[in-house]
C-alpha cells in the first residue's frame, strides 16, 4: 500500500527527472544545431548538399534542430535512467558513449536505405556527423554534471 508521502515523493522525483530531461535535451539539441550550422556554411557542406540534392539550407537547418532535439532527448533519457549502468564514472564520457552509440545506430540504418553506395555514404556521413554528436555528448554530459553539483567528475 502506498502512503500519501510516498506518492508525493514519487511525483517529486518524476518531476525532477523530467525537468532535468528537458534541460539536457534542449542543451544537447542546441549544441547539435549550432555545430550543424557551423558545418553547413563550409564549402564541403555545399558540395554535400548538392550531391544529396538538399536544395534548401534553411529547411536543412530546421531538420537538424528537430533531429538534434530527438537525439538529445534519447541520449539524455538514457543518461538519466541508466547512469550507474554505463561504464566509466565521468558523466561527459558516459554521454559521449551514448551519443556515439546513437550515431552508429543512425549510420547503420542509413546504409540500409541505399545499400548500393553504402560504404561511400557511411564514410561521408560519419565524417559530417562526428562533430555534431561529439558536441551533443559533451554538452549533455557537462550539463548533467553541473545539474548534479559536479559530484561525478
Amino acid at each position: 500500500m502506498e502512503t500519501q508521502a510516498t506518492g508525493r515523493s514519487k511525483r517529486q522525483t518524476s518531476h525532477e527527472f523530467y525537468k532535468k530531461l528537458f534541460k539536457l535535451t534542449g542543451a544537447g539539441g542546441a549544441a547539435f544545431w549550432i555545430t550543424d550550422f557551423a558545418i553547413s556554411v563550409s564549402p564541403i557542406a555545399a558540395e554535400y548538399r548538392a550531391a544529396f540534392s538538399i536544395s534548401n539550407l534553411p529547411m536543412a537547418l530546421v531538420e537538424a534542430l528537430v533531429g538534434g532535439l530527438m537525439i538529445g532527448c534519447c541520449v539524455s533519457y538514457f543518461l538519466l535512467r541508466f547512469f550507474d549502468r554505463i561504464p566509466t564514472k565521468n558523466p561527459i564520457l558516459k554521454a559521449l558513449i551514448l551519443s556515439f552509440v546513437a550515431m552508429l545506430m543512425i549510420e547503420f540504418l542509413s546504409t540500409l536505405v541505399d545499400p548500393n553506395n553504402a560504404s561511400v555514404y557511411l564514410l561521408i556521413d560519419t565524417g559530417m556527423n562526428m562533430p555534431r554528436f561529439l558536441a551533443l555528448g559533451m554538452v549533455v554530459g557537462h550539463l548533467y554534471d553541473k545539474l548534479n553539483g559536479g559530484a561525478h567528475s
